[in-house]
Formats: structure tokens, sequence, C-alpha cells
């Protein structure tokens, strides 16, 4: 620490800080014993630019008079300089609130008045941040106030029934809840967080009323004396306690002013300069501003890429709101995608920050969205911190999350090339949103934004739930999807065979998280949303016949005995076979009630092989054999002349069903069974060799 600095703060332990509110102290300094180095040079400029920016003429004179806080006022002075807030820098908002308050009642009291108002004197706020004196002041040129408004606002808890206030605090207190700001001011009161000693010099805008200086430690009382060089307004000068002197740096409270206040209505200087230069575009006719402003704005909220699409919000009723929000054009990393961040929308109230990250105005699944909503109606706690009043949050957010859908859903009418890039980097949040939503209403607004391949699309192209039931036959009752990898594994899939001939529309699921999507949104527009699967199960007339007449199949008789003889092989895993005629290519396949929950629960729950065979028998699976496959036919002649290599071809072909149903988790478990079948089929000597490679090549064919 250099020998100046070290100096004033040594003038300050000793109470001689006053010395330096002198500029001209400064210029008859000898500093040359001290050897100023160059950051003691700045700080000398530093202070003697904020001493000419500032007025520091006012003196209290004659004698002070001395008066006790209320009982209530001293309970209230604790609760605020111990508890009330969570972040000691808000006091800083708390006090240019109140100066902006001031400035706003003058301007209206020239309107309503006769008095006439000194129109030399700008409206503006001043912030003379001096690290030397360890001193913040905060100065209006509002309204100002008489003897007996500061006893009143300041001596009192704003007239607004300190008793009832009292009771009232002790009481939420039990429940978890606090009185609205609105009804009592206690803002002025945050600065005995951080101030040991405040100082008020104020002077009303009348004329004939006389200048006063209110000062307290806060420590029960107050005095009030008379005061000369003192312009219209009001004067605060907090002298800092020692563990809150970071208060005094200028650098500190530029940046709590432009986090908390810089959209405050009037000019904000802080040591000279103006630094509230951002204009709250939210409240600007959207179009009047431009998209340079939009972009300043948008940087001005600590984005670093420009908006992708951009979304003005305005409305009185039922509640008073003002919205501005941004999708921003940066894709999303998947480490930003699944982490429990925060909302990206800031909470204003008449233009002052209250929140930065208001985690109650939006979903969690909207926390791409980045913004502002300023609205007069937000129900605060007494610190200004918290949202109270949970219906009308609950309203709130049911409002701008119906307006952001609306939105979203109306740029995609107007520029579908611009939304499906835009759907491509952020449906996972609607996926989300889907899953976390309680309310089916939401649930299907959201829906409305997702895009699918289909079986009668391009590939490539996609629709959305709308298209579809718009598409959909007269007499078809569900919306029908799958679940697969890829389009190709969709269309090869015996379960799209089984469901062609209705030549349904089907949506094609190629996440693995869509199927759970599917089943938490499970209708839309009054349409069930069913697995092909499940489809097929319905169709129960078809099953378990054999066509008569079909050379191509195997007789009743023939089916009848090899399902015997497959449900005693696979006992330990299906409760029964049955014949199918859906299936024209594919040998098998298994249906369930219910694929897709079976699906998810086998997904979520991690089983090892062992421990799914156990969930197995739990369930009724059932193998749906086709009796016109040469792989079935095969297997019936091969029971009967080696027990053993037919057993391992069944118990193959039903690992390969199970995997096509995605009933295995990893399919890698079913190599042990098809190592064991290619083992026993090249021992069968037997075997024509010719036979052997097309009971093979069918094997792998349906793997």
């Amino acid at each position: 620490m250099n020998k100046f600095v070290l100096f004033a703060k040594t003038l300050r332990q000793v109470g001689s800080s006053r010395i330096f509110n002198q500029p001209r102290f400064i210029s008859s300094l000898n500093t040359s014993s001290f050897k100023i180095n160059s950051d003691a040079k700045i700080d000398q400029k530093r202070f003697i630019k904020t001493s000419c920016c500032m007025h520091e003429a006012e003196r209290a004179v004659g004698k002070s008079e001395k008066y006790e806080f209320l009982a209530e006022t001293k309970q209230l002075l604790n609760i605020v300089a111990k508890s009330l807030y969570s972040d000691k820098e808000v006091f800083v908002r708390e006090l240019i609130s109140n100066a902006s308050d001031a400035i706003e009642k003058l301007k209206y009291a020239q309107l309503t008045s006769d008095q006439e108002v000194d129109g030399q004197i700008p409206f503006e706020i001043q912030i003379n941040a001096n690290d030397m004196n360890n001193t913040l002041t905060i100065q209006d040129t509002g309204v100002g106030m008489t003897k007996d408004e500061l006893v009143k606002f300041l001596g009192t808890i704003a007239h607004s029934g300190s008793k009832a206030f009292i009771e009232n605090l002790s009481k939420n207190a039990e429940n978890g809840q606090n009185s609205i700001i609105g009804q009592f001011g206690v803002g002025f009161y945050s600065a005995f967080m951080v101030a040991d000693k405040v100082q008020v010099f104020s002077k009303s805008y009348k004329e004939t009323e006389q200048a006063f200086e209110w000062s307290s430690s806060g420590d029960g009382s107050y005095e009030i004396s008379e005061a000369q060089g003192v312009t219209r307004g009001t004067k605060i000068i907090l002298h800092l306690k020692d563990d809150c002197s970071e208060f005094s740096k200028d650098e500190v409270i530029r940046k709590i002013v432009n986090k908390y206040s810089n959209f405050v209505g009037f000019p904000i200087i802080v040591n000279g300069d103006k630094i509230n230069l951002i204009q709250p575009i939210w409240l600007e006719d959207a179009k009047n501003v431009t998209e340079e402003q939009h972009e300043e704005f948008y940087k001005f909220l600590g984005n670093m890429d420009k908006p992708r699409y951009t979304f003005t919000y305005k409305t009185d009723a039922p509640l008073n709101i003002r919205a501005l929000f941004y999708v921003p054009t940066f894709k999303p990393s998947p480490m930003e995608i699944s982490q429990e961040g925060d909302i990206g929308v800031s909470l204003y109230s008449k233009k002052v920050l209250i929140l930065s990250k208001a985690n109650q105005i939006l979903p969690r699944w909207l926390r791409f969205i980045k913004g502002v909503v300023d609205s007069e109606d937000i129900p605060l706690n007494l610190s200004r911190e918290l949202l109270q009043d949970s219906n009308l949050i609950r309203k709130l957010r049911t409002i701008l999350t119906q307006r952001i859908l609306r939105f979203l859903n109306d740029e995609a009418k107007y520029d579908e090339e611009k939304y499906m890039q835009f759907y491509s980097d952020y449906n996972l949040y609607f996926k989300e949103g889907i899953y976390r939503a309680a309310d089916q209403n939401e649930k299907e607004e959201i829906a409305s934004l997702l895009r699918f391949e289909t079986n009668k699309t391009e590939p490539g192209k996609t629709i959305s739930l709308n298209e579809y039931v718009k598409r959909m036959k007269a007499d078809q009752k569900n919306i029908f999807y799958y679940s697969a990898p890829s389009r190709e594994i969709a269309l090869n899939s015996p379960y799209f065979e089984a469901i062609k001939q209705k030549d349904h529309e089907v949506l094609f699921l190629f996440e693995q998280y869509d199927e759970m999507v599917a089943l938490q949104l499970f209708q839309f527009k009054n349409k069930q949303l069913v697995g092909i699967e499940q489809e097929n199960l319905a169709d129960k007339n078809k099953d378990d016949i054999i066509i008569e007449g079909d050379s191509r199949s195997l007789t009743n008789d023939q089916a009848k005995e090899l399902k015997d003889w497959l449900k005693t092989t696979l006992s330990n895993k299906i409760k029964s076979v049955k014949i199918t005629n859906k299936l024209d290519i594919h040998p098998c396949i298994i249906t369930a009630d219910n694929m897709s929950f079976l699906r998810h629960l086998i997904k979520t729950s991690y089983m090892q092989r062992e421990k799914v065979s156990d969930f197995f028998n739990l369930v009724n699976l059932t193998l749906e054999i086709n009796p016109k496959n040469g792989l079935i036919k095969s297997l019936y002649e091969l029971h009967k002349k080696d027990p053993d290599l037919s057993k391992a071809v069944a118990e193959q072909l039903l690992d390969n069903s199970l995997v096509t149903a995605g009933l295995v988790e990893d399919p890698r478990l079913v190599l042990s069974n098809l190592n064991s079948l290619l083992e026993k089929a090249f021992t069968r000597k037997f075997l024509v060799l010719s036979n052997l490679n097309s009971l093979l090549e069918k094997a792998f064919l349906f793997i």
C-alpha cells in the first residue's frame, strides 16, 4: 500500500476525513514526502474530478434536536441490518429507487401545483464513491423534504402502521410469507446494512421551506438540525462500515448501478460520468426499435452472440406486463441442455431490477429464452428479492408461456426453414417441457412445436402433430408412432410390415427419449398416441389361424405342434406362442401389452441379462410366428431331428425378436446364444452343407 493512501486511511481512522471533502486540501498537500506512485495519482485525479461534480457545501447550523425511533422502528432497523436482504449491494438499488421517486414526485408537483420549480437544476441522480473517505453519497434533485416529512418518512416505518407491520412480520416469519413491499417504505433503512452512520441533507422544492440535516447511527435515535448550503432535493451520505468499504469504490458502484438501476428514467452520474446509457427498449413501441438496438441490449444482458428471434409482448390485463424475449443464435451444448440452469430472463418492476434470474416466471424448460419481464403487478416480499402470491405468479407464468409458444408457432408458419434450424438446435427443450408439464393443455401446446418424419413424407421432411391430425383418415381414431434409430430400420421393421396393410401414417421417433415423450403426452387433439406394436396387438381377429389352402404355409396341425414346442422350449421368457398372418417377410415378432412402457422400464432400470430374464417372467410376452416364413418351416423340420440345435435356433429367433422390439438394452447380450448356435450348427455332420448355409443365412438375416 503506498504511503499516500495509508496516510488518508489514517486520517479517516482518527476522525479527520472531513478535510478530504475540500478540493483545496489536495492542491495544498505536500505529497513529495510520500513518493506518490501512479496508482495514487489515479486516485488523486479521480477525487478531484468527483469533488468538482458534486456540490459539498452542506453543513448543519444551530442546535440539533434529538428524537427516539419508535420501538417498532428499532426492531425494523435490526431486521434490515442483519437479516432482511440476502445481498448487501441491493441498498444501492433501494436508495436510487427512492431518488427516482423523489424526482417523479417533483415532476408531478409541477403539473398539479402553482409552486414554481427552479428549472436551472436538472433532474438527475448524482453518486460519489469516495474510497479515501470510505463514504458513498447519493443525491437527487427531486421534491426534497421538510422537517415534518423527515420525521414522518425517516423516523417511522413510512407511517403505514408500524405495529401492524411488526406483528405481520413476526406472524409471517412462521408461515414463510412476507408482507408486500408496497405497503411499507423500508428501502431507506437498507443503508444501515453497510453504514455505521447516515447523514441526510434535504431541502423541499417549496421556496419558503428551510433545509435540514437528518443523521443517525441506527442505534435507536436520530437528530435533526437546520442546514445551509443545501440545494433542492435530498443528499444521503453513508459513512461505511470497515467491512463494507468495497462500496466506496468507483468500479464496484458502477457495476451495481448497471446491474440494478440502469434503466431508471433519469440520468445517473457516478463520479462525473453518466452510466445509464442503455434504454429500456422493452417499453418502446416494437416498430421503433432497430435491430442494432436489440443487438446492443441483448449483449447488455450478457450474451455474446446475436438474437435469432426477437419477441415483444405488452398487455395491461389481466396483469400489467412488458416483456422482451430473445432466442439465441448459438446452438446449446449437450452440457447446457442437461444442466439444471437458471432461467435466462430478468425480472424488473418499474424499470428496476428485482431478480436477475427469475426462475419463477417461466417454466424451467424455457431456460434457453433470454430477456426481461417488467410488471408493476409483481407481488414482492419486503426485501423485493422474492416473489410471493403463488396464484398471481402462476398466472403470469401461464400467460408468458402461452405467448412464447404462440410466437414460435407463428414463426414456424412464417419461415419454415428458419424454424427447422432453430428446432434442430432446441427441440430437446420442448420434449423436456412435455415431460415436466403437469397440465395436459400445456403439454399439447408444447407438442404443437414438435416435428416428425413419417412413412408418408420424403426422407428428411417433417410434419407437425397438427398436420398429422388434419391428414388422418376419417375412420382413424389414434395417432400412430414407431420408435426406431433410423428411417431405414423403421420401414424394414416387422412391426411396420404388420401395420402396412392398413395404410396408416406413422410418426417415426428417431431419438431414444422420444417414445417417453409420447407416453407423457398421451394424447393430442383428443387423439390418443399409440405405438404400432399396440395397434397390432389390438387387431386379434386374424391371429392364431392358418389360412386354408395356402401352400406356402405350415398346416394347422404342424403349426400347433411347433407352437407347443416353442412355448415349452422358451417358457423362461414368454407366456404364449401364436400364429400371425400380418407378417409376410419376417419370421416372428414379440408382442405385449404397453410395449412402449416396457422398453422405457428396461432402459431406465439398466438391467443385466439375468435380471431381464426375471423381468420377462413377470410380463406377458407373446411370440407370434409367421407360418409362411422359410425359417419357421425349417425350424419345424429341425425340432424333430435335432432338439439341441433347434432349441439354439429358437432361442436366437427370440433374441432377435427382443432386439427388434427394443426389449434388449444392449444387443451384445445376445452374442452368447449366437456363438452357441454357430458351434452346434458346424458340428452337426448329418446336416447337408447347403441346408446349413441356408439356415444360417436366414438366421442372420433377421438379427
